[in-house]
């Protein structure tokens, strides 16, 4: 079982900062078979969209939306990723879903974290 715990999440004015963390853990899985770990969003009746992805290389892909302006990172151990957002805007309340590729017996398996809200007022 891996389980995904999220942090970070909040109130903040526009123009201003939130880092989201994301740790995985679990009883069955080493935390050198994560593969990518990222963040999407998820607007209510809305389809959830990358925010931004990076591989166990240290990859980072990011959607047009934020470029320039939020910076993913793994740590040192991998098995935490964080989303640094700066210059916050309206547009970018949202809840904010991390998620963890892991390969494992059955094959490479996506985990989600609960979610958390981040609201950016004008």
């Amino acid at each position: 079982q891996v389980q995904l715990v999220e942090s970070g999440g909040g109130l903040v004015q526009a123009g201003g900062s939130l880092t989201l963390s994301c740790a995985a853990s679990g009883s069955d899985f080493n935390v050198h078979h994560i593969r990518s770990m990222g963040w999407y969003r998820q607007d209510p009746g809305k389809e959830r969209v990358l925010v931004a992805i990076i591989s166990r290389a240290g990859v980072a892909n990011y959607a047009e939306v934020v470029k320039g302006r939020f910076t993913i990172s793994r740590d040192s151990a991998n098995n935490t990723a964080l989303l640094q957002m700066n210059s916050l805007k309206p547009e970018d309340t949202s809840v904010y879903y991390c998620h963890a590729d892991i390969a494992q017996v059955e094959g490479v398996i996506r985990y989600w974290g609960q979610g958390t809200q981040v609201t950016v007022s004008s």
